[in-house]
């Protein structure tokens, strides 16, 4: 086992400090036990997910050949599984959750800021995937013949689609209130499940229309062609959420090669794969069916009753699976970190359920530009400038090694001006307004012709953009702070 005696030497315990609860406080040796596989069945779980699915068929629909559809969500991930990795490190050295990995280079107070822009993200993907839980489990009482109406003309949700949307919910709230164990335990059960199924659904579409003429469809023709770098960024933005928050669960890893291994097996081959089912559900539906469907429900409940019904319970764990992990586990500890005392891992998690309850999805992914540019760009901006600041002050700054004790401590090496430091907060500003004009054009508050080329492109590139420039501002300001 590669654990660091740094993560217990030096730790206060959480009795009477404002900056610690046992949930943020590092892991004991004794609880580090995932293994290389406990990480791939992680991964493959979350990866095994409507969002996915969508994620391809929404490039096509933006007039991408399903080639490079999947040929840029298998570039982005390699991508993202570079910061995804070196973030990750922190876990099994350190044994120390994101937002307290926030605290070296924000300051103990500072670290307030990326976790609550990470939880807030996570409430938003939380979200979208009960409303995509609430789609598969309204087309599965339909299937049961219950008659459900869909959404009225002018409508993005039905009333009944909306009391599935409440009903999924609650159930998220069991797997919080029991853990990060319960939730290795339901990934390790449900990622091959989900894997067959996926399997027997690209198998049986396979056999209703011939492979020459699924893969022949043309592309669709869009105004100004596909956008292939502003869709790269949206797909890098895909992950850039776990990509700050891994330590979340490296921290619990026997090794370093454990997580390493885990996750390179577990990301960019899983999502590439399950991207070409997306691309597959997409075209045959447009062949078989006379519609492309962008969700999966639409094209299984064409499919007949047992094809149905099987396949949407099946999305039902899906997006279970891919919601608990990815979008409760993280806001838990991120709301937990302004105010450890008052605030539990349990807690920061029905906050963040809670929140959720706020986004209106039906809305978002109303258009398929909006889903993949607006909604995955954007945060994907945010989320590069924080990734970028983790990574110079951890590596190049601090060369790896923190002291534990002071990141549970006012007064400390990380208390900076007040507890926040102020170059940290510039860097984050530096690499993220720049795309602000952009977002506002794609996302239609102002008009794209009022700004000049240079920044409206430059959101086209934001995630890269904000992460080197933030980096680079830090890197310059970082050794006069310390």
């Amino acid at each position: 086992m590669s654990t660091s005696t740094s993560a217990i030497k030096g730790a206060p315990t959480s009795a009477g400090n404002p900056l610690a609860n046992d949930d943020l406080l590092p892991t004991p040796a004794a609880h580090r036990t995932w293994a290389w596989k406990d990480y791939a069945a992680l991964w493959v779980g979350m990866v095994v997910c409507v969002p996915t699915y969508t994620m391809a068929s929404s490039m096509l629909d933006q007039g991408f050949s399903w080639q490079m559809a999947v040929w840029l969500v298998f570039v982005a991930n390699l991508i993202v599984l570079i910061p995804m990795v070196l973030i990750g490190r922190v876990g099994p050295k350190h044994g120390i959750p994101f937002p307290v990995l926030a605290r070296a280079s924000f300051g103990v107070k500072g670290a307030n800021l990326p976790a609550v822009l990470r939880g807030l993200v996570a409430c938003g993907w939380f979200s979208i995937n009960c409303y995509f839980g609430a789609l598969a489990l309204h087309g599965f009482l339909n299937v049961l013949g219950m008659n459900l109406a869909g959404p009225a003309a002018g409508e993005t949700i039905s009333s009944s689609q909306f009391a599935c949307f409440l009903a999924f919910w609650a159930l998220h709230i069991w797997f919080i209130w029991k853990g990060p164990e319960s939730i290795r335990k339901l990934e390790v059960i449900a990622a091959p499940l989900m894997i067959a199924a996926s399997l027997l659904l690209v198998v049986v579409l396979l056999m209703k229309v011939p492979a020459g003429q699924l893969f022949a469809l043309p592309a669709k023709v869009v105004e100004g062609g596909p956008k292939t770098w502003a869709a790269l960024t949206g797909l890098v933005g895909f992950w850039a959420t776990l990509a700050l928050n891994i330590p979340d669960f490296t921290r619990f890893a026997k090794s370093q090669k454990d997580q390493v291994l885990g996750q390179a097996i577990g990301l960019p081959i899983p999502m590439a794969l399950f991207s070409m089912v997306g691309v597959i559900g997409f075209s045959a539906s447009a062949i078989l069916y006379g519609k492309a469907q962008l969700f999966p429900d639409g094209l299984l409940t064409q499919m007949g009753p047992v094809a149905a019904g099987v396949g949407l319970l099946v999305i039902l764990l899906a997006n279970l699976t891919t919601n608990v992990a990815a979008n409760l586990v993280s806001p838990s500890y991120d709301f937990s970190q302004v105010a450890p005392s008052k605030i539990s891992f349990r807690m920061g998690g029905i906050i963040a359920a809670l929140l959720g309850l706020l986004f209106m999805p039906w809305k978002l992914l109303a258009t398929s530009g909006g889903y993949l540019f607006t909604w995955l760009g954007g945060y994907g901006t945010l989320l590069g400038a924080i990734a970028g600041i983790l990574l110079v002050d951890y590596y190049l700054i601090r060369k790896t090694e923190l002291k534990i004790g002071d990141l549970y401590a006012r007064g400390g090496a990380y208390e900076y001006s007040g507890g926040w430091n102020i170059q940290a907060l510039i860097a984050f500003a530096l690499g993220v307004l720049p795309c602000l004009p952009g977002y506002l054009a794609v996302s239609g508050v102002i008009a794209k012709d009022s700004l000049p080329p240079l920044l409206l492109s430059l959101f086209d590139f934001g995630w890269f953009f904000s992460l080197a420039v933030a980096g680079a501002y830090y890197y310059l300001t970082a050794p006069k702070q310390r």
